[in-house]
């Protein structure tokens, strides 16, 4: 179940592509972006987290912290911001313990095949820890500029 506006977001504590523990409640009086992806170096996911990178100064000025979650191992997350040149975390949750409190691991269809996966979507957590933003409609092409304009 998706959280809504309003909502304590769930703690976690998931290891970022350097191998380091990242968890929301160590980053308490920060407003966090976490963008949900279903897979390192796939098109649609370069581009969506290439828009982070090229406006990450602007979120940056703002207090606002960045993170993009999938299953991914932690190599595959290392090799992604890697070459892609991101300046921000991309956190590894094989268990998919986090995706599920988050509401964003589940059932999917893909061609008339079921499989579990996980949705693209995108939380803004306030600076308290609560959900201020959710957003089901990500636009790839321009997700980073359309969350800078939600928070404006």
């Amino acid at each position: 179940m998706l959280l809504e506006v309003g909502n304590n977001a769930p703690d976690f504590s998931l290891q970022n592509q350097n191998d380091e523990t990242i968890t929301l409640s160590g980053l308490k009086g920060k407003k966090v972006v976490i963008w949900f992806y279903p897979k390192a170096n796939t098109p649609g996911w370069t581009i969506e987290g290439k828009g982070f990178r090229d406006e990450f100064k602007k979120f940056d000025s703002q207090n606002i912290v960045i993170l993009g979650v999938s299953a991914d191992p932690i190599n595959k997350q290392k090799n992604f911001c890697d070459k892609k040149g991101f300046q921000y975390d991309l956190l590894s949750d094989e268990s998919h313990e986090m995706l599920e409190a988050y509401g964003v691991w589940g059932k999917k269809k893909f061609m008339g095949r079921e499989y579990m996966g996980i949705t693209r979507m995108t939380y803004v957590i306030d600076e308290t820890g609560k959900v201020e933003h959710v957003i089901e409609k990500v636009k790839t092409m321009s997700h980073a500029k359309d969350i800078l304009e939600i928070i404006g």
